[in-house]
């Protein structure tokens, strides 16, 4: 369905004033790779680049390329991020880059927004400051529990805490996100437990390998501890094509494959996946990890993001005995400080109070 100009200059506008602080004059480079490769719609890089010059900035729209292995920005695309205001990845190149340094005093985003339809959905249009603040309140609640419980209906059982040095240490991409859909993640090293692996592994939007997701016919568990797997449980042939898989992917890049890096859960009412997961992992992978209904784990490899990510479907969440997420809902309320932000923002607390449900990979609930 189309979406109209005042839908997309709504969302516009939460982007690149609320998100990337944008003034009225200033230059904006939208980089964007091909919709040949089917992960950014094709409408997306111009509705936005519109919207922008409708609200007063400078465009300039770049098409880049696809690298599968890209570790840094092309020369060219790094002298026009020095030289603009702000910088726009509507391109997967910006996810790559997301924990690789910058050039210095640029001020670029990544959009999980894949095209105009969750543009002007309420995941593009939630106020962003307000996703800010209540991630940074979730940030606190985690890192001052004593005791971190996250279970779901297949099986996982895992607890642990973060360590007080991990949770002061800095901590960020040097990209900002649009929308904010996740907390800072939470290191893996002080957790330990069985955590249940089902519909896929895929990779993580680090680098981009083949297969990229492996589909799974049955859960398997994943017994880990000290951010290290211990051992596969499950039906043997699951098991042997998991086991499998980590190999390759490990091998090819020269990572261990047993660490366990990290995990977020959604936090994005609003961020929905109308399609399947299983026909484009790719997509899937790079968006549908905001809702609360999916915690997302970073394994294979010693830094964020890893290259295969777990995705636990419908987790509960409990800290210090309360359920903050329960049952894949994020109970807003039961993190202190959330209510304040909601009172200031009741568009957003409206969507916590009937967030979306689909994720791609069953019926809504």
């Amino acid at each position: 369905m189309p979406v109209s100009d005042n839908e997309v200059d709504r969302a516009a506008s939460n982007l690149l004033f609320a998100c990337a602080a944008a003034r009225v004059g200033e230059t904006l480079l939208i980089l964007h790779e091909s919709a040949q490769y089917g992960y950014f719609g094709a409408g997306l890089a111009p509705a936005l680049a519109a919207a922008a010059e409708r609200l007063g900035l400078a465009v300039t729209t770049v098409e880049v390329g696809f690298d599968p292995d890209a570790t840094r920005l092309p020369d060219a695309v790094h002298e026009a991020v020095a030289r603009a205001d702000h910088a726009l990845f509507l391109a997967r190149l910006g996810d790559q880059l997301r924990f690789k340094a910058m050039p210095a005093g640029s001020r670029p985003i990544v959009s999980y927004v894949l095209d105009e339809t969750a543009l002007a959905s309420p995941f593009g249009t939630a106020d962003h400051r307000a996703m800010v603040a209540l991630s940074a309140a979730i940030d606190r609640h985690l890192a001052g529990a004593r005791e971190i419980r996250v279970t779901c209906p297949l099986g996982t059982d895992l607890a642990g805490a973060i360590a007080p040095e991990r949770a002061a240490a800095p901590y960020d991409t040097s990209i900002k996100r649009f929308p904010q859909s996740v907390h800072r993640p939470v290191d893996a090293t002080g957790f330990s437990g069985r955590v249940a692996v089902a519909h896929m592994l895929c990779g993580t939007g680090s680098r981009y390998y083949q297969p990229y997701g492996i589909p799974l016919a049955s859960p398997v568990i994943a017994e880990i501890g000290g951010g290290r797997i211990r051992g596969w449980s499950g039906r043997p042939d699951v098991v042997a094509r998991v086991e499998d898989h980590v190999a390759t992917v490990a091998d090819r890049f020269g990572i261990d494959g047993a660490l366990v890096h990290s995990w977020h859960t959604g936090i994005h009412p609003g961020c929905a996946y109308p399609g399947s997961a299983h026909d484009h992992y790719e997509r899937w992978s790079g968006s549908a990890f905001g809702n609360p209904r999916i915690l997302h784990f970073h394994t294979c490899g010693h830094y964020a993001p890893g290259e295969i990510c777990w995705n636990i479907i419908d987790p509960t969440v409990a800290v210090d005995g309360v359920p903050v997420w329960r049952d894949g809902r994020l109970d807003i309320a039961a993190v202190p400080g959330a209510a304040a932000i909601l009172a200031e923002h009741p568009d957003v607390a409206a969507l916590f109070a009937a967030p979306e449900r689909r994720i791609g990979l069953d019926a809504a609930a």
